[in-house]
């Protein structure tokens, strides 16, 4: 019985199975002969599609590579196309903070045996025109003056680096007659200067809750300076001199900005550091003529180059970290460039407080940290409400 059924089973044509066993017969031979032809063409869509995608990343990190500037593009062969912005930017402010801490440094030491800083701050932007001048003879035209600028450009340029010029030295005779503590917190009302001119020379209505983030900067500044033990009022009123010339700075070169399109944030620099030359020069002779007897007595002392080497090398930091400062605007935001100012008046604080040993009371402690909160604040209230014109 069982040997039947089986034979049965085996030798039973297709058709005597039925309609339905028909049906299930053909459908597993179409399955099968489905199997046999699918699987190579999904397998050759599926290498397609992988080589396809190749094709795109690779066209996608070449255009990648080809937006990059040159100094990305020598970072992202380590890092890669897409996060050589980022390490470049990091970089910038890294050097920024080094430089600038540097300089903070370097120039109260020089000042405490050369107390002359209108010379000094001379002295600064003189060795940043000769630096821009040797870069732009060599090639680096990019890195320096970029090109030639017409007349209109040069009364577009030149408000704004009379205004760096002055503000330069006069933060430079706040450094030499207070701490660098005082002055740097003293210096966070820069942005309440900012406000009252662009009202008035631009237009610009700040609104209240930025102008209302102003009041703990300078409830800070006055307990800082109440409490400082090397407080006095011509070191205090030359910064704030500072904050007042580098608001119009800043205002007149947001102006310059539209009337000057083809020239980079370097250049702008570079012509801006020489017209301050032709501004601080006249300005010595007039304020500090003494100074010529005292540089004549400290190469006595000390010898030629060992006097002007610290004076060429706080120029020099003095040009860099303003370049890596103007590189950095350049490649944020101004309120992230506001945060990197708070965080950056922060380390050069800490840092000349450790350097030189000054003693702060309990009250500028809390009047510095209540201006730097503030500043803060203001920046986040600079990035919520934005300024309208009228």
């Amino acid at each position: 019985m069982q040997t039947v059924t089986i034979a049965n089973t085996t030798t039973r044509p297709l058709a005597a199975r039925g309609p339905q066993g028909v049906v299930r017969s053909a459908q597993r031979l179409s399955f099968a002969r489905a199997q046999k032809t699918l699987v190579p063409h999904v397998t050759l869509e599926s290498k397609q599609s992988r080589g396809e995608l190749n094709i795109c990343a690779a066209a996608a990190d070449s255009y990648a590579q080809q937006s990059l500037d040159p100094v990305e593009k020598v970072v992202s062969k380590v890092v890669g196309p897409k996060n050589a912005p980022g390490v470049v930017t990091l970089g910038y402010i890294a050097l920024w903070y080094g430089l600038n801490v540097a300089f903070n440094l370097q120039n109260k030491v020089i000042f405490n045996y050369f107390p002359y800083p209108w010379f000094v701050s001379t002295i600064h932007v003189v060795v940043g025109a000769l630096y821009c001048t040797a870069m732009y003879a060599f090639g680096a035209k990019q890195a320096s003056f970029g090109r030639p600028i017409t007349k209109s450009e040069f009364k577009a340029i030149f408000p704004p680096a009379a205004m760096h010029a002055i503000g330069h030295v006069a933060a430079n005779l706040s450094f030499a007659a207070v701490a660098i503590s005082l002055t740097h917190t003293v210096k966070t009302m820069e942005p309440a200067f900012n406000v009252v001119l662009s009202k008035v020379i631009l237009g610009e209505a700040t609104p209240l809750p930025v102008a209302s983030a102003l009041v703990p900067i300078m409830v800070g500044v006055a307990l800082a300076s109440a409490a400082e033990l090397s407080f006095n009022w011509f070191g205090f009123l030359s910064a704030m001199m500072s904050n007042l010339t580098f608001g119009f700075r800043a205002v007149w070169s947001k102006k310059a900005m539209t009337d000057i399109k083809d020239l980079g944030s370097t250049a702008i620099y570079a012509w801006t550091t020489l017209i301050s030359c032709f501004i601080c020069i006249p300005g010595v002779l007039l304020c500090e003529s003494s100074v010529f007897e005292a540089i004549k007595q400290q190469v006595a002392e000390k010898g030629a180059v060992e006097f002007a080497m610290p004076l060429a090398s706080v120029g020099l930091l003095y040009h860099l970290y303003n370049q890596f400062a103007f590189n950095t605007l350049g490649r944020v935001t101004p309120v992230s460039h506001g945060v990197c100012n708070v965080v950056k008046r922060v380390v050069i604080i800490a840092t000349s407080v450790l350097f030189f040993g000054n003693t702060l009371t309990t009250q500028t402690k809390i009047g510095t940290g209540i201006a730097l909160a503030g500043t803060y604040l203001y920046t986040e209230m600079v990035k919520k409400y934005k300024p309208k014109k009228h």
